[in-house]
Formats: structure tokens, sequence, C-alpha cells
């Protein structure tokens, strides 16, 4: 009976290398990203452990190619996003949605109300926290002002995020903003 079953499990394991050599040889990585994303999971320190970080860094940068060709853009832009997503109790993929919807990740972007940003976050904030000079542009000022600004809304709102996304957006009782962040988020970011 062990004989039967450690040759049993023998199969399994040759199978599974087996499997994950083929899914390399198909997926082959581009060696720059791949360092890419190794220099970006070495210094990241918002997620659990590197395997979790390399499998979602790879995954969502494939996602985010079509806004953001540059790889080393995209790597830096996603470690960012999902630190401070993370710091802020929030899912990555959902700022990422958010972001999709506001400034297709475009880290200049200005409204025709003055939001700026990738986030689109409106300068009377900086007035607001008495930091006039700090720059929304600035990718990390402004990940860090936007999840801020969700996570409190997300919380005034119970985690409700039709509610949460509106007040977001300035069109609270509204849910055409709210159900356009919603079907990005399904569409381009959740993880299957």
């Amino acid at each position: 009976m062990i004989q039967g079953s450690t040759s049993a499990l023998f199969l399994l394991i040759f199978s599974i290398i087996a499997n994950a050599q083929v899914y390399a040889e198909e997926a082959s990585v581009d060696p720059q990203l791949r360092q890419l994303l190794t220099d970006a999971i070495n210094s990241s320190e918002s997620f659990d452990d590197r395997f979790h970080a390399e499998v979602w860094l790879l995954d969502m940068s494939n996602r985010l190619q079509r806004f953001v060709k540059d790889e080393k853009t995209r790597l830096t832009m996603l470690k960012q996003i999902h630190y401070e997503a993370s710091r802020s109790g929030l899912q990555p993929e959902l700022v990422l949605a958010l972001i999709e919807v506001e400034s297709h990740f475009d880290t200049y972007a200005i409204s025709k109300s003055g939001a700026q940003g990738i986030m689109q976050i409106m300068p009377f904030w900086l007035d607001e926290i008495g930091r006039p000079d700090d720059n929304l542009i600035d990718m990390k000022t402004n990940l860090r002002m936007g999840c801020t600004i969700l996570k409190y809304y997300m919380d005034m709102e119970k985690n409700d995020l039709h509610k949460a996304l509106a007040r977001y957006n300035g069109s609270a009782g509204s849910r055409v903003y709210s159900n356009k962040v919603l079907k990005a988020l399904q569409s381009h970011w959740y993880q299957s």
C-alpha cells in the first residue's frame, strides 16, 4: 500500500513540475521585466510575501500594459498603488479601477474642474491640510491623498461602494460614476 501511494505521489509531483515548465515556456517573460519585477518585489513593503508580490505584480502589470507602455513605470506605479491602498485598508484592485476611470493612469491629468493627478485630487485639499506647496501631480502624494479620501468615504458609508465612490466623485445620489468604477473593477482588475 505504501509503495503504491509513493508511486502516485511521485507521478503527481512529476506532473506538476512538467506543467510548470510548459507554462514557463509559454509565458516567456521578458528578462528585463523579470528583473524589474524582482527589484520591485525585493523593495516592496506592502506584500505579505515574495510569492504574493511576484504573482500580483506580474498579473497587474500585464493588465496595466494597455494604459502604461513602459515596464519600469508600470511596476513603480503598481508597487506604489498596492502600498498606499494596503496602508489605507483598501483593495488595490479597487484603487486601480478608480484610477482607470479618473485618469486612465495619466499622472499629469487635470480635469475641467481642476482635479489633478492619477486619482484626480482637488487642490483645495492641500490648503485644508496645511500643505499648500505639495504637488498633486507627484504620484506618491496623489495616491496617499486619494486612498486616504476614498477610505474615509468607505468608512463614512459603511463600505457601501456606490455611496462611497459617489462621494469621492462629488456625485452623491447618482450611480453613474460608481457603476463605471465597478464595471472597470469587474472587467479589468479582479483576480480570478
